[in-house]
């Protein structure tokens, strides 16, 4: 969670292509550069523990415009944790 949030930040669409699961994942993954992401509030998280396959993050993440909260879906596929969408 905390890579993505970094990765809108910066504005890397390709990062957030990548860790998106293949199965959910949009065409094109578009970031608004004009938007600054200030900070990133973890609420609650489920699962995703080293012997995990899935998991869940409870977040908000504040821009200049307002906040964008979310409870996210995870699954890991060849070692690495991809964004399913919303839970």
């Amino acid at each position: 969670m905390r890579s993505r949030f970094s990765a809108f930040a910066v504005g890397d669409a390709a990062y957030l292509r990548e860790t998106w699961d293949p199965a959910t994942r949009p065409r094109r993954v578009d970031v608004d550069p004009a938007t600054r992401w200030t900070h990133l509030e973890v609420l609650d998280r489920t699962g995703g523990g080293l012997l995990e396959s899935t998991g869940t993050v409870r977040f908000r993440a504040h821009h200049d415009g307002g906040v964008v909260a979310e409870d996210s879906r995870f699954r890991r596929a060849g070692g690495r944790w991809l964004y399913v969408g919303p839970a």
